[in-house]
């Protein structure tokens, strides 16, 4: 007999998160995190600290990590002529010097006016766009290089939920000790929990660590607004499998050993790339693969993640590759034990 396969709505994925339990700071270490170790099959949850995670890994498995670097992405600007403060969040490079961008207030920001960010930085609003946003071209000193100004002027772009004001200390603990390829305006979070320490331990115990890039953009916030999830449509982010990280994980799949991918957003770029049963092909390009149940995983044998919002995306695909009660259970679970939620929270290791 077969039993035919549950069709989830927006509404499963439902719960209740109380303030208190979303983290506006990270842990005082990265790998002192709490870490929750989920056996899917097994159905058994144990309490770990995340410096445990190499108990969960053998020689010869593979540690995907997305080396995607969050840019200090949210910039303040005076209008000119009124002196009225806008916030500017860059959305993605155009070439050029222009740059797509949101603004708030967006109705008091139109084509023609110039938005000023210091004595020599300004840029010029050009166009609207269909989302809601503007087009706008930067001016500025050429002998210097643009994204080191953004750096100097840029606030890191916490997510909306975290309520405070963005501090120093965030450009550096809003972003992994392994981040290289400047484009995300969104940390790949479940890999804040990882020291240069934890890396080196890892790897002297025989695991493969390897990389994916994929720059994550705002539509990771962006709430589902459909209760069909065959209707959502995901933004589109770009990525990039590196032929060595294909060959690794090839190799691994053919000698039985696990793939364990830190973030959704690894598990996105991995599972696109993925052709002909268990291979993996090199490739570069833009991805709106949506994962949710009953989805079917090809290559990710494990999952590290942290706590995700309620009706998210993110909360789907963890559902999927454990199952929904169950990881409705673990969240329970995690309230129980006083886990932190979402960016700066803790973590979960799925197996």
């Amino acid at each position: 007999m077969i039993t035919k396969k549950k069709k989830y709505k927006l509404a499963d994925f439902d719960y209740k998160l109380p303030d208190k339990y979303i983290a506006e700071y990270p842990a005082q270490r990265r790998d002192l995190a709490k870490l929750m170790v989920i056996h899917k099959d097994a159905k058994k949850i144990e309490h770990r600290k995340f410096l445990n995670i190499t108990d969960y890994m053998r020689k010869g498995d593979v540690l995907l990590l997305n080396n995607t670097k969050v840019y200090p992405a949210r910039l303040f600007a005076e209008k000119d002529k009124t002196d009225a403060i806008v916030e500017v969040f860059l959305l993605r490079e155009l070439g050029n010097d222009l740059w797509e961008v949101m603004v708030k207030p967006a109705r008091k920001v139109r084509i023609g006016n110039k938005l000023i960010f210091s004595k020599n930085v300004h840029c010029d609003v050009i166009d609207n766009t269909i989302s809601g946003g503007r087009v706008v071209r930067f001016e500025y000193d050429k002998e210097k290089d643009l994204y080191d100004i953004i750096d100097r002027v840029g606030n890191s772009p916490l997510p909306p939920y975290i309520k405070r004001k963005a501090e120093a200390k965030d450009k550096i603990r809003y972003q992994t000790v392994y981040a290289e390829k400047r484009g995300a305006v969104a940390a790949p979070t479940a890999g804040l929990h990882f020291t240069e320490g934890l890396l080196n331990k890892l790897r002297s115990k025989g695991i493969k660590i390897e990389y994916v890039t994929l720059h994550i953009g705002l539509g990771t916030f962006r709430p589902v607004q459909v209760e069909d999830l065959n209707r959502h449509q995901m933004d589109s982010e770009y990525f990039e499998v590196p032929p060595a990280t294909a060959m690794a994980i090839n190799r691994a799949k053919k000698r039985r050993r696990k793939v364990v991918a830190v973030g959704t957003s690894a598990v996105r770029a991995i599972e696109t790339v993925t052709v002909s049963g268990f291979q993996v092909t090199p490739k570069r390009g833009w991805t709106d693969k949506f994962i949710y149940p009953p989805y079917k995983f090809k290559m990710v044998d494990g999952l590290i993640t942290n706590f995700h919002q309620p009706k998210s995306t993110l909360m789907m695909m963890v559902s999927a590759f454990s199952t929904r009660d169950f990881m409705m259970k673990a969240y329970r679970e995690a309230k129980k034990h006083d886990y932190r939620f979402l960016s700066y929270g803790d973590a979960m290791l799925v197996i």
